[in-house]
């Protein structure tokens, strides 16, 4: 493990972990402080600390970063096919217990010798379902099924596969019936107060493309939508695919709109949850296939009590309970604004209008 410092002021620097399969050589190390430096000056980045009595924070050990993937690409189009892995972690003279995220970062305790974690893998074993029937699932903790879910399951695996399952696809099954993962709700039978509903929530949604079909171009066939558009005028490559002059054409631009929530990561980690959920967006305009043109996004951001300092509010009642796993109001009002804008720029999608509210 090699590792390579950049000064963020008097009180704080980063740390790249360096991981590689042979160790680096003099000219080597140089083009690796040239690529991880500030501006290609490699005189800014140093092999030695600056800082003393440090606490550092960085990624927990069990997941590659896709900040370490992009890098390492880099690194081994510049020639360093040695380099596997680079993390990146903060080191700060004062206590990290608000300046990091819990859910996916961890203090070091030490300076990194190893990415390996040592955590070994839960073994795998079966639940009893044939022996002790539904409720036999309720030995795993942390399951999110209700009763109904055990019984769907129950018959699944008893009467259908005539086998117990493993705790592993019991695991599985409980991601999908997650808070981020109600698929199969959209389509199953609703029962509302012991009368059936004659429309499920997919057939709901869809009802309105069915009473105007006319404006719709993509609808329900993936994972976007589009709307009839118009002819406008745009530039274009005249040979798309290789280097070429731009030219000026009218061609007709359907609209693209999606949406995408976000709630419960970004209120666990802000900046993070924010950045996915626009990525989850960007996604969706690309799924459309060709002509899925990124252009402009949007943000919206509902909190609770601010509690902003120095500037009390009569009616923010600061006795009021709030969850312990939860970022403050404030802290996601500003990190998940800087999120949603700094992701879409990397794709150059400006975030261009938005709105907040607290309540």
């Amino acid at each position: 493990m090699q590792r390579v410092y950049l000064r963020r002021g008097p009180k704080k620097e980063y740390c790249y972990n360096v991981e590689t399969s042979a160790p680096l050589t003099p000219d080597e190390f140089v083009v690796l402080q040239h690529i991880l430096a500030d501006g290609f000056i490699a005189e800014s980045a140093f092999d030695v600390s600056m800082c003393n009595s440090v606490t550092e924070v960085g990624p927990r050990m069990n997941f590659a970063t896709a900040f370490s993937t992009n890098l390492v690409a880099i690194c081994k189009a510049c020639g360093l096919k040695k380099v596997t892995r680079i993390e990146r972690s903060r080191r700060h003279v004062f206590s990290a217990d608000a300046h990091y995220d819990r859910m996916t970062e961890c203090v070091y305790p030490v300076p990194l010798e190893t990415f390996e974690s040592g955590a070994a893998p839960e073994p795998v074993f079966t639940i009893p379902l044939m022996e002790d029937g539904p409720d036999a699932l309720l030995c795993i903790p942390g399951l999110a099924m209700d009763e109904a879910d055990r019984k769907f399951y129950h018959d699944y695996f008893v009467v259908q596969e005539r086998r117990n399952p493993t705790n592993v696809e019991i695991a599985d099954l409980n991601n999908a019936n997650s808070e981020h993962s109600r698929h199969g709700y959209f389509k199953g039978k609703l029962i509302i107060n012991g009368a059936a509903v004659s429309e499920t929530f997919m057939e709901v949604v869809m009802s309105t493309l069915k009473a105007n079909p006319a404006n719709s171009v993509i609808a329900f066939c993936d994972n976007s939508s589009a709307i009839r558009g118009y002819d406008c005028w745009t530039i274009i490559p005249e040979y798309p695919g290789v280097p070429s002059p731009f030219a000026k054409k009218e061609v007709m631009y359907h609209i693209i709109f999606t949406a995408e929530t976000h709630n419960h990561p970004t209120g666990i980690a802000p900046r993070p949850g924010a950045e996915t959920g626009t990525g989850g967006r960007i996604r969706d305009v690309q799924a459309t296939g060709r002509g899925g043109l990124v252009i402009a996004g949007t943000a919206g951001y509902c909190v609770g009590n601010l509690y902003i300092p120095g500037y009390d509010l009569p009616w923010e009642d600061t006795e009021l309970p709030y969850p312990s796993n939860l970022a403050p109001s404030l802290e996601v009002e500003i990190e998940a604004s800087n999120g949603a804008s700094d992701y879409g720029n990397k794709f150059g999608e400006p975030l261009i209008l938005g709105f907040t509210r607290s309540f």
